[in-house]
């Protein structure tokens, strides 16, 4: 090989193309792909599908859980009906005011510890009704 390579636009002519008959729908991966950044266009935001949001039917159901938490009592909250990110911000808001940990599991807020008074207060005030399921 005589030609030294020393550029992307080298390299193409090499191949018989030059840069202006590249156009981004040539760059542009499939929709399954697992391209991040590109150097022509940047940082890519793959959507990650809208995900449906199970409805409510106006109650906020709260729950006392211990199984599979080897005795440990967890307090879960489902049947909100509000986005992901909602459903962080009230799950933060709510460990804050019990002052314990939490997480936030698909569609159900966990909350360590038996605080179901507090956590009735926060959710009426919020605007949710409330119901306690269980015992």
């Amino acid at each position: 090989m005589k030609n030294k390579l020393t550029s992307l636009s080298d390299l193409a002519s090499a191949f018989g193309r030059d840069n202006a008959s590249i156009d981004n729908s040539e760059i542009q991966q499939t929709s399954d792909s697992l391209l991040v950044y590109s150097t022509q266009t940047g940082r890519i935001k793959q959507d990650g599908g809208a995900k449906d949001i199970t409805p409510s039917d106006g109650f906020a159901r709260v729950r006392r859980e211990t199984k599979g938490r080897k005795g440990k009592g967890v307090i879960t909250i489902s049947g909100l009906g509000i986005d992901a990110k909602a459903l962080k911000e009230l799950a933060k808001k709510l460990k804050k005011t019990c002052g314990t940990g939490g997480s936030v599991v698909g569609e159900v807020i966990e909350v360590q510890g038996d605080k179901r008074e507090q956590i009735k207060h926060v959710l009426e005030s919020s605007g949710f009704k409330v119901k306690f399921i269980g015992g």
